[in-house]
């Protein structure tokens, strides 16, 4: 599965789905997961680093992808 599909899609007015395109707006559902795997992780201020829950949230995200298929 991509890591690059919209996480709000639309369909057009020809009736196509946007995933059909290639090049879209906004965040990928990649993006969106990992941002709501950063927010738990953000309620824990003592085990903070930046970089580290950065890789953390997108290796969940891409997790969350493969548990998709």
């Amino acid at each position: 599965m991509s890591k690059n599909i919209p996480a709000f899609p639309v369909t057009l007015p020809n009736g196509e789905n946007y995933e059909q395109h290639l090049e879209h707006d906004g965040m990928t559902l990649r993006d969106y997961f990992a941002a709501k795997a950063m927010q738990g992780l953000a309620t824990n201020p003592d085990s903070w680093c930046a970089n580290k829950v950065a890789e953390w949230a997108y290796a969940m995200a891409d997790a969350m992808l493969e548990a998709r298929k």
